[in-house]
């Protein structure tokens, strides 16, 4: 069964913080409270320090009106009702006193009439210039939740502390949940970009919920999916190296046979020589690209002329496109610097070029140009080719992908791009692929400037 740890952290975290929220609210209620009773029924005299009871007696000394007048200021500001009573139990501003606050003012009219003479006795009435007496009588049961709403001055310091607990754990709560999946995404992130090396698990510490086994789950995967592309290369290679010498020997042989039978099958030897060619090529280019998908191809950095690399590169094609009747234009600055290695950054302007001469026409145009573009040189390769639809644009970088059903069906075996992406990706650049308007393809190679070979 699911260990649902995390739903029940996250049960007690909201419970915990909604607890602490109510229970700072009825503090704040409760403080308040006690503090008005205090005030209102504590013994006091006349002369007393109680600032309510003197305001009070000082806005009676002005009046009637004067009392009334403080009597709706307080009624608009505090949140328990403060009832102005007479002894005939009439409230100064009409209000209607609940069962409580009447049974309020008789115990202080009783107190009143026992403690007189007394020094200290219950707080007595404030009395107008006429000599009418007004009992000032808090009515608690009045004290209802739209009041204070209204009024939110009244607890607002403890209200502002209740929300502040609350806010410290809801945010401890989401640093707790956030921490983990930042590390998650992480990890994603470096899979993405093809690097599996990446763990999550030893960095999460001693936690253990559905995060840490999600996390274990994802550094599993990681783990095989890692030694099945490191399998892989290493069985490309292996192979690859392997199929070499019995090819060598195969060459031998043939040669051997042809001294021996003439030239009575010298058309079946040519046809097996083609054969054994184009095997050592795929032989070629696979050991090519594992290495370079490897990372075992250790890049140079010397100093280039970049122009000059991809004119000898044109030159070599250009024999091809004359015999197949295509026009191969360059157009090449006097000075391209850079630094690199020549022969990855030859073997991947090759691969683009001799790609495009293969799906061009006969007669087609192949246009050839190298500018330089803010900080970089861009390498554009066009033909007038049927194009690569554009849902596979990214898969033509893989390895032995091919899309000679929408382009020709003599094509190539599928490793001229993903060995060029891996050679400019080698040097910090990168490989973009556009249909051209009217049909054909563009391919453009960036190669980024570092400061000490700009021009």
């Amino acid at each position: 069964m699911l260990r649902q740890r995390l739903f029940w952290k996250l049960f007690l975290s909201f419970w915990l913080a909604l607890l602490l929220f109510a229970l700072g609210v009825l503090y704040a209620a409760s403080v308040y409270l006690d503090a008005t009773r205090a005030r209102y029924d504590g013994p006091t005299g006349r002369n007393g320090g109680d600032p309510i009871f003197n305001v009070a007696q000082a806005a009676a000394d002005t009046g009637h009106q004067g009392l009334q007048d403080w009597a709706r200021h307080i009624d608009a500001t505090e949140l328990v009702p403060v009832l102005v009573l007479d002894a005939n139990e009439k409230d100064i501003l009409g209000r209607e006193p609940s069962a409580r606050a009447l049974g309020r003012l008789a115990f202080m009219l009783k107190n009143h009439r026992d403690g007189a003479g007394r020094e200290h006795h219950r707080r007595p009435p404030v009395v107008l210039p006429d000599g009418r007496e007004y009992w000032l009588v808090p009515d608690f049961q009045s004290a209802s939740l739209s009041r204070l709403i209204s009024r939110p001055h009244v607890v607002a310091a403890q209200l502002i502390l209740a929300t502040l607990i609350g806010a410290i754990v809801c945010l401890a709560l989401a640093a707790y949940l956030t921490a983990p999946l930042r590390r998650l995404r992480e990890a994603t992130v470096a899979y993405g970009s093809g690097d599996f090396s990446h763990r999550v698990t030893p960095t999460l510490g001693r936690r253990r919920d559905e995060i840490v086994d999600l996390a274990q789950s994802l550094d599993t995967m990681a783990e095989r999916i890692d030694a099945l592309i490191a399998a892989q290369r290493g069985l490309l290679r292996d192979v690859s190296h392997e199929l070499r010498s019995p090819l060598a020997r195969v060459q031998v042989a043939v040669g051997l046979a042809r001294q021996r039978v003439g030239d009575q099958a010298d058309a079946e030897l040519a046809r097996i020589d083609a054969e054994m060619e184009r095997l050592n090529e795929l032989i070629g280019r696979i050991i090519d690209f594992s290495r370079l998908d490897a990372g075992l191809h250790a890049a140079r950095h010397d100093d280039l002329r970049l122009e000059q690399i991809v004119g000898d590169v044109a030159e070599d094609v250009r024999i091809e496109a004359d015999a197949k009747g295509c026009t191969l234009t360059t157009e090449l600055p006097e000075q391209a610097p850079l630094r690199g290695d020549a022969a990855l950054l030859a073997s991947a302007i090759e691969n683009v070029l001799r790609n495009a001469l293969r799906h061009s026409p006969a007669g087609g145009e192949i246009m050839l140009s190298l500018r330089r573009e803010a900080a970089q040189w861009r390498i554009l390769i066009a033909d007038r080719g049927p194009g690569i639809p554009e849902e596979l644009h990214a898969r033509v970088f893989e390895p032995f992908f091919r899309v000679d059903d929408h382009r020709n069906p003599q094509g190539g075996i599928g490793l001229g791009l993903a060995i060029a992406r891996q050679a400019i990706a080698t040097h910090g650049g990168s490989i973009e692929l556009k249909n051209r308007s009217g049909g054909g393809l563009e391919v453009s190679l960036c190669l980024p400037l570092t400061p000490e070979t700009t021009p």
